[in-house]
């Protein structure tokens, strides 16, 4: 049965958690900038027991960083950078991909094996490798200092992840289009004298929007992934500042992005974990939130469960794999 997506718990709960991450990232950076609460020592009687980085308290639910800097405010000063970051790099992959999958699905059907033999081999390249090399000359602080604006570093990193996917997702809008483009009903449309734009704003975008909505979150999921990993490797959103001084202090964010904030404080995980599992943690809630939204989606909308039915194929493909036909050849005389 289907219902308003605005009703079903799951795409509202994944939903507000999104919401209540940016509206408080707006909020506190309008309230307070880039202000981040300190505590350096914690005593009693006048005497400190515990130092930076300190653990997790109850006026500090995630703790501090070595430099006495409170996780949570910078947790949610860089959660607007992150989340919208991610959010546009996903909407422009899909912008791009789907008019280039109209013109390989209907127009270049001809020349869509080609095309798709050639695309293949971008599933071969790691993404996040990719994009370190491509990126490195423009987040990564060079001795004289960027010559670029943090608004120019984030709009050509976003350009870049952005084109880095289109031929693959090009490739997959094709081949579902020219599949949808051969159903009973697009050939009974062309019959009455639709034509191929009425064709795809009436048939064959109504028919992708679910799958639309699943590719969307799944490029999310994806772009905060390689957020992850361009961390792990040094090269954080909006530009890595280094330090050239004789006694250089490690690479760190200029915004406080989550990728940043795992990339300059993983070095902790096992001194200090609260300290780069914070922004970890974070991550994984947005991740969840996404999922969340997609599940309800689609069972507002069409009226199954997207991860259920993914999760019963799986098993059923496993079930297929381990099972064993018995034949007549397995059974062989045994001489005694």
């Amino acid at each position: 049965m289907k219902r308003s997506i605005w009703k079903h718990p799951f795409f509202l709960t994944g939903f507000i958690l999104i919401v209540i991450l940016l509206i408080s990232s707006f909020v506190y950076s309008f309230l307070w900038g880039n202000e981040v609460r300190k505590l350096y020592y914690i005593s009693e009687n006048h005497v400190p027991v515990e130092s930076t980085p300190i653990s997790p308290k109850w006026a500090y639910p995630f703790g501090t960083d070595p430099l006495g800097l409170d996780m949570l405010g910078k947790v949610i000063i860089g959660a607007k950078y992150t989340i919208i970051s991610a959010f546009t790099i996903a909407f422009l992959r899909l912008i791009l991909s789907f008019p280039v999958g109209i013109i390989l699905g209907i127009h270049l059907e001809k020349y869509r094996k080609f095309i798709n033999g050639t695309v293949d081999s971008f599933h071969y390249i790691p993404l996040s490798i990719l994009a370190y090399f491509l990126l490195f000359p423009i987040l990564w602080e060079p001795p004289q200092g960027f010559s670029t604006t943090i608004t120019e570093r984030f709009f050509l990193e976003i350009l870049i992840l952005t084109l880095l996917t289109v031929p693959v997702l090009s490739s997959l809008f094709g081949n579902v289009i020219a599949r949808v483009y051969k159903e009973e009903y697009i050939l009974g449309a062309k019959v009455l004298g639709a034509g191929k734009f009425r064709i795809i704003l009436k048939h064959i975008l109504p028919a992708m929007r679910g799958r639309i909505v699943i590719l969307f979150g799944q490029q999310v999921i994806q772009t905060l992934i390689i957020f992850i990993h361009l961390g792990l490797l040094k090269l954080f959103l909006g530009g890595t500042d280094v330090d050239y001084q004789l006694v250089a202090d490690p690479p760190r964010s200029i915004t406080y992005e989550w990728s940043g904030l795992i990339g300059d404080t993983f070095r902790y995980l096992q001194g200090a974990p609260w300290v780069p599992l914070t922004p970890i943690l974070f991550f994984a809630a947005v991740m969840f939130a996404v999922a969340l939204m997609m599940e309800g989606y689609i069972q507002a909308t069409s009226g199954y469960s997207y991860y259920g039915r993914k999760f019963k194929s799986s098993v059923l493909s496993a079930d297929k794999d381990f099972k064993h036909e018995v034949r007549k050849e397995d059974f062989r005389r045994v001489q005694m």
